[in-house]
């Protein structure tokens, strides 16, 4: 039985799990002993290159949807004027003590900064690999990273092999820990197969807010202190907060836990001194296992003192403003100690 932290990196191994998405659930938040962990919802690729195409596309994906938690410095630079030759300062410095690359960390620095479409990149896979893996260990302050690789079923005896072979390439030349669940292989029998132990818990996993969207996807835990970077609903809350001197003591995407054997719930934001938690549900939400594991958690929550308020994404992007005032209107009640006609404490 292995934990997180046990796990090996820069190999591929085969995580036997009796549920793959029960085991995807438990990486949100990260355990503390574990690496920075993606996860790949992989799909028949032709050949281990087409894979390998593939996850580096998505890894640079990823890399500009943290940005810019895995550059210290560049909270608050924005792009135009002075702002790339920032950024890229900021890159080479960092390089210069670590183990990144200095030009391609300064690309990926400027890219992510401008918020464009990825354009074409002048460095060879290997590089990409290496880097990406690296920045998305940086992401979430993590000493390395793993890819945890949903198999599809139904894949060829060669649909197997440029799967096995493409993850293979990407342990070795990133570094990072390739660990397949999902289908069993049948075909490729040169995988190890490990356990993974997950210490006993009073509540379930809570529920990933990002929905698998197309049959080639990853995604990813949120960043402590930040919106998601794959959900517009909290990035649009956040912009319309930013502003408002109210809105001061909000965290983003933090921890709680009730107690030692009790899971940590993750919440979309937070003031704690308010004791409130704002949730933002996407369709996904409205799932039967997802709808009762919300109900539980909002018990747990509400059991610990803590008020939750529940917006849909829909509501958040079509009328901000409404959610903004709700919200508001919330927290001045808790901070003159009148909500529901009872002294806040």
């Amino acid at each position: 039985m292995w934990s997180w932290a046990e796990l090996p990196a820069a190999r591929v191994v085969r995580l036997d799990a009796p549920d793959p998405d029960a085991l995807t659930l438990s990486i949100d938040p990260l355990p503390e002993d574990a690496p920075a962990i993606a996860t790949y919802f992989a799909a028949p690729a032709p050949s281990a290159a087409a894979l390998v195409a593939e996850v580096l596309s998505q890894l640079e994906t990823a890399a500009a949807g943290l940005y810019p938690a895995w550059l210290p410095g560049a909270e608050g630079i924005t792009a135009g004027g002075a702002g790339v030759s920032a950024v890229r300062a900021l890159a080479f410095r960092l390089a210069s003590g670590s183990g990144h690359f200095g030009p391609f960390l300064a690309q990926l620095a400027e890219t992510s900064l401008a918020g464009a479409a990825r354009r074409p990149t002048r460095f060879a896979p290997e590089v990409r690999a290496a880097g990406l893996a690296r920045v998305l260990a940086a992401g979430f302050r993590r000493s390395r990273a793993a890819l945890l690789v949903h198999v599809p079923p139904g894949l060829t005896v060669a649909e197997e092999e440029a799967l096995v072979s493409g993850c293979e390439w990407l342990a070795y030349r990133g570094e990072l820990g390739m660990w397949l669940t999902g289908a069993p292989l049948l075909a490729v029998d040169r995988v190890e197969a490990m356990t993974v132990r997950r210490p006993a818990t009073e509540t379930a996993p809570v529920p990933l807010d990002v929905p698998q969207t197309a049959a080639r996807a990853l995604r990813f835990p949120a960043v402590a202190g930040m919106p998601h970077p794959a959900s517009s609903a909290e990035k649009a809350l956040e912009a319309a907060l930013a502003s408002r001197e109210w809105a001061r003591g909000r965290a983003w995407n933090q921890t709680h836990q009730s107690g030692p054997l009790t899971n940590p719930i993750r919440v979309d934001l937070l003031w704690r001194d308010e004791r409130c938690v704002v949730e933002i549900d996407g369709p996904e939400h409205r799932v039967r296992g997802n709808f009762e594991a919300d109900r539980r958690r909002d018990v747990q929550l509400q059991l610990d003192g803590f008020a939750v308020l529940r917006f849909t994404n829909a509501h958040v992007m079509t009328d901000t403003d409404a959610v903004v005032v709700q919200i508001e209107r919330f927290l001045q009640d808790r901070r003159a100690g009148t909500f529901e006609g009872s002294r806040y404490a």
